[in-house]
């Protein structure tokens, strides 16, 4: 797989499987665990194809190739979405790990559930395999893809697999007191091993969601923000312009970086070229000409405005 849209399918060809099994031998055990997996699956696969659908906008847009309509009314791309997208991914992943914590504690309070643990350790066994499996091949394809979505897919796939591990431990536990004189704790075992693993879960898309909030908010990047003064800095001190202005944001893997250069009144004038050659020193330091940064280099021989204070 060489491309961020071939390994998005295989995650939601997988998702897909794991949703259909989860929800199937949920019903059939009686295992609100294997039933929460089952959902978790499920919305995974919705966000899972707008990912696909999304990553390909976002590759046709820098290539040019959109049809002219949708070009003309997203004419500065469709990178802004990606981190909507991974928002609302942490999201949907929080609260459908809330809610099963609520409905275990629930559960536990009131006397516990019973459940098949033949049908859910076939079960748990199958989806470990799976969720390795493929979270391997995705982490290995995006060494070289580096996409952000593949990254969440392959954590996704990751808590995917910790929590069928630990469903599966627990059945195996469950399967193994039967008929000893600790049965009376089986139907207590699906709701405290789905309390305990939608306590691990409900943190873990937290890092994803505020990331992905500060950039919907534009929220200066720090890195990116130093690189560019360094960049601005040298070029005034090389030309002998007054001062600089910067201003960066980055938006998924788009990264917009504009830069005033104040010149002096009066300040040798330049051919076209000159300016395009300075131009051209910035975008070069700044791998300007990744199809995914949208740079604006001006000159102006207006006062720069006062920086704030400290």
């Amino acid at each position: 797989m060489r491309t961020e849209q071939q390994v998005l399918k295989l995650s939601l060809i997988g998702v897909l499987l794991v949703s259909a099994l989860g929800i199937s031998f949920g019903l059939f055990s009686g295992s609100f665990a294997i039933l929460f997996d089952g959902v978790f699956s499920l919305v995974d696969a919705v966000m899972s194809i707008i990912s696909i659908t999304l990553a390909g906008l976002i590759a046709k847009s820098a290539a040019n190739s959109l049809p002219r309509r949708t070009q003309d009314r997203f004419n500065m791309g469709f990178w802004h979405f990606e981190p909507i997208v991974l928002a609302v991914n942490a999201l949907l992943m929080m609260s459908v790990a809330t809610y099963a914590l609520f409905q275990a504690v629930s559960a536990l309070l009131t006397g516990g559930r019973e459940v098949e643990f033949g049908a859910a350790v076939i079960y748990a066994s199958f989806v470990v395999v799976l969720t390795g499996v493929i979270g391997f091949v995705e982490s290995r394809a995006n060494r070289k893809i580096q996409s952000p979505l593949v990254s969440i897919d392959v954590k996704g796939w990751i808590m995917a697999g910790g929590v069928t591990s630990a469903l599966l431990i627990a059945f195996i536990i469950g399967a193994l007191i039967d008929g000893t004189d600790a049965a009376w704790l089986m139907p207590y075992v699906d709701p405290a091993v789905l309390a305990l693993v939608a306590l691990v879960l409900i943190p873990v898309p937290f890092s994803t969601l505020r990331k992905s909030v500060a950039e919907i908010s534009l929220v200066t990047p720090p890195q990116l923000k130093a690189q560019a003064d360094d960049v601005a800095a040298s070029i005034v001190e090389s030309e002998g312009f007054t001062d600089s202005r910067v201003y960066v944001s980055q938006q998924g893997r788009a990264r917009t970086v504009d830069i005033v250069f104040y010149v002096p009144s009066g300040h040798p004038p330049k051919a076209l070229e000159e300016w395009d050659a300075i131009r051209d020193v910035a975008l070069n330091q700044l791998d300007g000409e990744n199809p995914h940064s949208w740079m604006t280099i001006s000159f102006t021989t207006k006062e720069p405005p006062a920086l704030p204070q400290q």
